[in-house]
């Protein structure tokens, strides 16, 4: 399987795994991720682990196609019970959400022992990865944000270290939200994502105005004021180095 064939995404989760490594790709859909790494070298052995029945009968079918049965292990069960303790160094989980993708990491946290480096591309809120690496003490050491068919992906790449080094001298709240790498870059689309996030809140937080005074409903108020206060303030940031 070429590069050619690897969504911009998925080519920029496997830059990510070490080289010559063992890694597990979790929830591999099609296992067009270790097919690729192992065929251009990048890594010695995969799992390709996937929960799902048809899935993973299709990323059976694409490794024998390719004839990588001796080199890609794929597993059928949830979350990390694919692997054994020890088996690889690298985990990598794309596609997911980000809630379910800290609680796939939580829930299988005893396998983590002897892993070296997480490469996370959760689609939607990075975040909640984010805060569980915190509490889990894997220091973030890389960010990547990009733009594919229209849709916005965040990339995490995290390693056993001080898990709040990244966010040293920055706003810890804003950081969480929007990436401590990924808000000093300030990449155009990185402004894309946050400016759209920035429009959709203001016009939710419009209609909870104008919805009934309920306990419910002034929490999520004060969520989405906090919310929209931090991103303005890093967007204003980069307004103004620009000028």
């Amino acid at each position: 399987m070429n590069s050619e064939k690897l969504s911009n995404r998925l080519a920029t989760v496997a830059k990510y795994i070490p080289e010559g490594a063992k890694f597990a790709d979790i929830g591999s859909d099609h296992a067009y991720l270790p097919c690729f790494a192992v065929q251009s070298g990048k890594a010695i052995s995969a799992i390709a682990g996937e929960v799902v029945d048809g899935p993973y009968q299709i990323a059976k079918k694409q490794v024998e196609l390719l004839n990588l049965q001796e080199k890609i292990s794929v597993r059928k069960g949830d979350g990390l019970e694919v692997i054994s303790l020890g088996e690889v160094e690298c985990i990598t989980i794309a596609g997911m959400g980000g809630t379910l993708i800290a609680k796939i990491l939580e829930d299988g946290k005893e396998k983590l022992q002897g892993v070296r480096r997480l490469v996370l591309q959760p689609n939607v809120g990075a975040v909640s990865v984010r805060n569980w690496l915190i509490r889990n003490n894997w220091e973030l050491v890389a960010e990547e944000i990009l733009e594919e068919e229209g849709k916005i992906y965040e990339i995490l790449v995290a390693e056993p270290g001080d898990p709040f080094l990244p966010y040293g001298g920055t706003n810890r709240d804003a950081s969480l939200l929007m990436g401590p790498f990924l808000m000093k870059e300030k990449s155009a689309v990185f402004v894309k994502k946050w400016s759209n996030e920035l429009k959709s809140w203001q016009k939710i937080l419009e209609n909870l105005s104008r919805a009934s005074d309920t306990p419910e409903n002034r929490r999520r108020k004060d969520e989405f004021s906090r919310k929209i206060k931090l991103v303005e303030g890093v967007l204003q940031n980069e307004k103004s180095e620009r000028v």
